[in-house]
């Protein structure tokens, strides 16, 4: 099979013809229709993440169709559409397992960096953390929705839910423009920032139902209930919480940002919050299906042939993307 795998030595993706993989006990084998194109690729394959396993195929936002169920494996007939996302597996048996937080893990397995992920013509997935998807979205418009959409979801329940009234989104990538669809669905009214002078980012932001749009470097009219960075630069965070009532909440919603730099007191007191998403878990993914089924949320996407990786990677590192980059094999 057709794959693209990171090169550690130049940081870029080259393409590597494997054997099609089989699948374990457990295990599903899938034929890959989509997958979509994470920031959490660019820092394993930019090395800011270390590296778990040499020459690896990133991809954790995988659309695929099961060929090929191995022993004991029941949940999904063949034929049948699923997602793979980032956590692939757990062990099920530490204290965070046991304890409804199997998001934290003491020994997870991610797709697309301890295992070979989506960036190929097939798969291998623990069927258990594989995920039912809703038919009414194709496969292109899906695949975004399995990292972007879901650690968006995370981090928005996080902040609040719906009982956050004004929200503010930094970084306008992917998992934003997926979270100002459903936070405008529930009511709220959400403040977009991104890049300064990004105004083709900024009219993205309100043609999907922002009420107000500027760069980082700008203050929003009026104090904000919680604010979401998506972006992965710590220098935010004092302006994020600058931006914040009293009693307000900030999410950080990446697996890595750069250092946060020192900020006054002030900017936390008055019961401000500072939390971080990590992971996900699997009720977050079946909670996040059942919502698409009553929030119809459309995904902006930019598809590339598989062969087209790095240009994918580029696009992303660049911003020259609205909304999310996806690979089709």
């Amino acid at each position: 099979m057709r794959a693209m795998a990171v090169d550690a030595a130049t940081r870029r993706l080259q393409p590597v013809t494997r054997p099609v993989p089989q699948p374990g006990p457990g295990e599903v084998l899938l034929r890959v229709r989509a997958c979509g194109v994470c920031r959490t690729d660019l820092h394993i394959l930019d090395g800011e993440l270390p590296p778990h396993r040499a020459g690896v195929v990133p991809g954790h936002e995988v659309v695929g169709e099961v060929v090929l169920p191995g022993r004991g494996a029941s949940r999904f007939a063949r034929g049948t559409r699923v997602g793979i996302p980032w956590l692939g597996r757990t062990c099920g048996t530490c204290p965070y397992c046991t304890s409804d937080h199997e998001n934290l893990c003491d020994e997870p397995t991610f797709t697309g960096y301890d295992r070979d992920g989506g960036y190929a013509e097939y798969v291998v997935a623990d069927e258990r953390f594989c995920l039912a998807l809703p038919q009414a979205c194709d496969d292109a418009h899906a695949a975004p929705l399995l990292c972007a959409g879901l650690i968006g979801f995370r981090a928005w329940r996080l902040a609040g839910g719906p009982s956050a009234h004004r929200i503010g989104l930094w970084g306008f990538g992917a998992a934003a423009h997926i979270v100002c669809q459903l936070a405008v669905a529930q009511g709220q009214a959400v403040y977009a920032f991104t890049r300064a002078g990004d105004v083709a980012g900024q009219a993205f932001a309100r043609s999907l139902g922002a009420v107000w749009a500027g760069g980082s470097d700008a203050s929003p009219p009026q104090p904000l209930d919680a604010a979401l960075i998506f972006a992965p630069a710590g220098a935010l965070v004092p302006a994020a919480l600058a931006t914040v009532r009293k009693a307000g909440v900030v999410v950080c919603g990446g697996i890595h940002m750069s250092d946060i730099p020192a900020f006054p007191y002030a900017l936390l007191w008055g019961e401000r919050e500072l939390r971080s998403v990590a992971n996900l878990t699997r009720a977050d993914g079946e909670d996040f299906v059942a919502l698409l089924a009553r929030v119809p949320l459309r995904t902006h996407v930019r598809t590339y042939p598989l062969a087209d990786a790095n240009l994918a990677v580029d696009d992303l590192r660049a911003g020259r993307l609205q909304g999310a980059a996806v690979l089709l094999p």
